[in-house]
């Protein structure tokens, strides 16, 4: 066994998984507090790493318990090594440690019992990937709070007319209600990432959520608009929606993608037909 696959060797950061691991304290604890876990709560957390905020959540869990009994929680790791130093410091009945890619990871079975309340330091190369996975498994979920990088956070949070509002702003809106919490320095991590970070919180919007006739269409839209952000969605959306149809619509035909709001995208959704064009009719986009 080599020294840095002992358990009590020190973990490096593999760039692979993008590992900037959180330690500072007080921040850790300031995360715990906004989460706020209960230990009748179904808790998964994805890329528990050295179990900085796996501590902490159990910690917080066991103060709620009744007596004699401790919390549990699970988590899902991709690094085996960091899969073998979790299971040599937690028992099986108090850390379920699923090892695996949150990419591709069945979290159903996991909410069987309870909708679950998923919480993580993302990694960052790969965090709008696991929204858009987590999207699939939204109405088995409670909410979610997740560290990532401040600039996706704000354009998760932008609103309508917002420099900053994208499709993953749109596709994750018409979903949850997004609320940015606050903001962790890059000095929180080791080794120190180049960027600064911020935690978010998503909830589910359930039967408050508007749901577009056709959801693959919604998508396409979306991703149509976006892709040619700098154009007016007359001439973006040109091979979904003809003039007499933003007409009916009553939305402004001159306006950006960045300037609708979600019930305006799930109206034109709705109200759109693909139209044949001289490049041929529109096409789903890449997933």
């Amino acid at each position: 066994m080599s020294e840095i696959d002992r358990p009590d060797a020190p973990h490096r950061a593999r760039k692979r998984f993008g590992q900037n691991f959180l330690v500072d304290r007080h921040y850790i604890e300031r995360i715990v507090e906004s989460i706020d876990p209960r230990p009748e709560q179904r808790i998964v957390e994805i890329g528990p790493g050295q179990a900085a905020l796996t501590r902490e959540l159990l910690t917080a869990m066991d103060a709620h318990a009744a007596k004699g009994r401790a919390a549990s929680l699970d988590v899902i790791e991709i690094d085996r090594d960091l899969v073998a130093r979790l299971r040599a410091e937690f028992p099986p009945e108090r850390l379920r440690v699923h090892e695996a890619d949150a990419l591709s990871f069945d979290f159903a079975p996991l909410a069987a019992s309870a909708k679950l309340r998923v919480v993580g330091n993302l990694p960052y190369n790969i965090s709008t990937p696991i929204l858009f996975r987590l999207c699939e498994f939204e109405d088995r979920i409670a909410d979610m709070t997740f560290m990532l990088q401040r600039e996706v956070v704000d354009r998760m949070a932008a609103r309508e007319g917002d420099a900053e509002r994208g499709r993953l702003s749109v596709m994750l809106q018409y979903r949850y209600r997004v609320a940015k919490c606050f903001d962790v320095p890059p000095g929180a991590f080791r080794p120190i990432p180049a960027v600064d970070s911020s935690i978010v919180r998503l909830t589910p919007l359930g039967s408050e959520r508007l749901r577009p006739m056709s959801e693959t269409r919604f998508a396409q839209i979306v991703t149509a608009a976006f892709t040619q952000r700098r154009k007016m969605i007359r001439k973006s959306l040109a091979a979904w929606v003809d003039a007499d149809t933003w007409a009916t619509l009553g939305i402004e035909p001159t306006a950006r993608a960045e300037d609708l709001s979600v019930a305006q995208w799930v109206a034109i959704s709705d109200g759109a037909r693909p139209r044949s064009t001289a490049h041929g009719s529109p096409k789903a986009p890449a997933a």
